[in-house]
């Protein structure tokens, strides 16, 4: 599990550069229940950059605060490509940030399956330029906690790959 200092340090560096590039993010979370947020608003300044973030564990915040379809979310579940590139197209269109990231996951110790094994975790990036991104990282034989932050640090990753 990556370190509270790792995460600061990756937040700060996500800070710096999208100050830099005058950029704003937005951030759609169910799993980890608002701590990418949280990381980059621990870093001075934040506020040049994090626009807002919308928290929506269940599926009908997905629906009611981001716009995701439920026949979508019935059909191919909240844990999925499709779900996390809905939701990361909502919290783009409903703020006034350029990028915006989403994930959904089970974090455990319940709820997976087969399919979707404990530590699942999908990622949407989606800019208004256009381009978007989706992928999944299974994180393999972690707790609840280290699942969630794992999926913080993955995300302020992201968000510095693909910031231009």
């Amino acid at each position: 599990m990556p370190s509270i200092e790792d995460i600061y340090e990756q937040a700060q560096q996500v800070v710096m550069t999208y100050t830099e590039a005058g950029l704003m993010v937005a951030t759609a979370e169910s799993c980890t229940g608002g701590l990418i947020a949280a990381a980059l608003t621990d870093v001075a300044g934040s506020s040049a950059v994090l626009d807002r973030s919308f928290v929506t564990y269940s599926n009908a915040a997905k629906a009611s605060m981001l716009g995701v379809s439920p026949d979508l979310m019935e059909r191919v579940g909240a844990v999925s490509e499709e779900v996390a590139l809905a939701m990361a197209q909502g919290a783009l269109a409903n703020s006034k940030a350029q990028v915006a990231i989403a994930v959904t996951g089970i974090a455990g110790p319940g709820g997976g399956t087969a399919d979707k094994p404990v530590g699942t975790v999908w990622f949407g990036i989606k800019k208004t330029d256009g381009h978007s991104r989706a992928f999944k990282h299974l994180y393999e034989d972690q707790d609840r906690r280290s699942v969630r932050y794992l999926t913080v640090q993955t995300a302020l990753n992201t968000l510095l790959k693909n910031r231009f």
